[in-house]
């Protein structure tokens, strides 16, 4: 009987607003198995949303008889999200994945990563203008840096209230960069510039090249923004286990099973944090529109720097090409080329789309640590 009073107790005590959430995580789940749009992270935060927003769901924190009944997903939390560290060992797995062989046969595509970095600086002025407070406005900012362990590893350094939402904006928009990055880089582009064939011949990388180039960005991006130095420095970690050449095993163990484990539970522990009533804010439309804006005027900030350089070289290359420095390691590299085969099919620009692809990640990790640098005086 008792059994029977707790089960209509729990569905006399369901929200709309739970409801509505329900909806949003089916959302995620179908655009994740449908349309294949970041299934590893989307899926477990999509069926994570429906589970914290059942009624007094025991998957999360819930106060009984005054006494706090800690869930499982908040264990998780407090372990791996709260003190960094499923961003930074997830950063080792995605270092692992990365070939620098394009960008070091073509260093001058740093350019143009860095350039894409530009829609972080501008988002943080628009959010703060707007009524952010100013840890909040660089939190939401760094959804522009089209990486979400920086997204996660800031917004937790900065304690944002927003973090669920920065989250799942970060992680959406990096999903539909097929959808957004065509028609604002052919908005910025005329199509005489889309034609630009730029022939790729790769230079010969030496192998002592490939494990010094980790090591010595790590110690430059310590040099100019020290609060980078965790980020960049198991990024690149993962990458030297790539290229040494003595750990094949423990490099495809990071690319595979870590990077897989890490993602999964870093889905279902995100989902902790969107609960109905911090999620369904007018706060979280505002960050889904300076998401997009961020991620815009990055793309337009990578192609304009392109368009510049040409006024001044000899050889001139794609602008299209600028718009990978967003970092969205490898969708934007892949869509820049499929747009350059769509106005020539004979026009292969992958492995220079690629160059400026990895040149972002790294360009918008350090912006990430630039950011918490120049930020970090204002936390309590």
């Amino acid at each position: 009987m008792q059994a029977l009073q707790d089960l209509f107790g729990n569905v006399l005590d369901l929200q709309w607003q739970q409801v509505v959430m329900w909806v949003i995580g089916g959302l995620l789940i179908f655009l994740a198995i449908k349309k294949e749009m970041e299934p590893s992270l989307l899926l477990p935060i999509g069926f994570g949303t429906i589970l914290v927003n059942l009624p007094n769901s025991g998957a999360v924190t819930q106060i009984v008889d005054s006494i706090a009944e800690i869930g499982p997903l908040n264990v998780l939390f407090d372990a791996g999200v709260a003190n960094e560290l499923f961003p930074l060992l997830l950063f080792v797995g995605i270092g692992a994945m990365i070939d620098f062989k394009p960008l070091l046969s073509n260093p001058k595509l740093m350019i143009f990563g860095a350039a894409a970095q530009f829609g972080i600086f501008f988002t943080l002025c628009l959010a703060f203008a707007i009524g952010f407070d100013v840890l909040d406005a660089a939190s939401i900012a760094i959804i522009g840096a089209a990486d979400g362990p920086t997204s996660i590893f800031v917004a937790t350094s900065f304690n944002s209230k927003y973090l669920g939402a920065i989250i799942v904006v970060a992680y959406s928009y990096m999903a539909l960069v097929p959808i957004i990055q065509p028609p604002v880089v052919k908005l910025v582009t005329t199509r005489k510039e889309r034609l630009i064939r730029m022939p790729y011949a790769e230079k010969n990388v030496s192998k002592i090249t490939l494990i010094l180039f980790p090591i010595v960005i790590t110690a430059i991006a310590g040099l100019v923004a020290p609060k980078s130095v965790a980020l960049v420095g198991f990024l690149m970690f993962g990458n030297l286990l790539r290229v040494c050449g003595v750990l094949d095993s423990l490099s495809e163990t990071a690319q595979k099973v870590l990077a897989n484990l890490i993602t999964l539970f870093l889905g279902l522990t995100v989902a902790s944090q969107m609960q109905a009533e911090s999620f369904l804010t007018l706060e979280t439309l505002m960050i889904l529109g300076l998401g997009l804006m961020a991620f815009i005027f990055d793309t337009i900030g990578g192609v304009f720097v392109a368009k510049i350089y040409n006024i001044f070289s000899k050889t001139k290359i794609n602008p299209m090409i600028g718009a990978c420095g967003i970092s969205a390691f490898p969708m934007s590299a892949r869509v820049i080329n499929k747009m350059g085969l769509e106005e020539d099919n004979q026009n292969f620009l992958l492995m220079h789309a690629v160059g400026v692809n990895v040149s972002g990640q790294i360009a918008s990790v350090i912006a990430g640590g630039l950011v918490m640098t120049l930020f970090s005086t204002y936390l309590g």
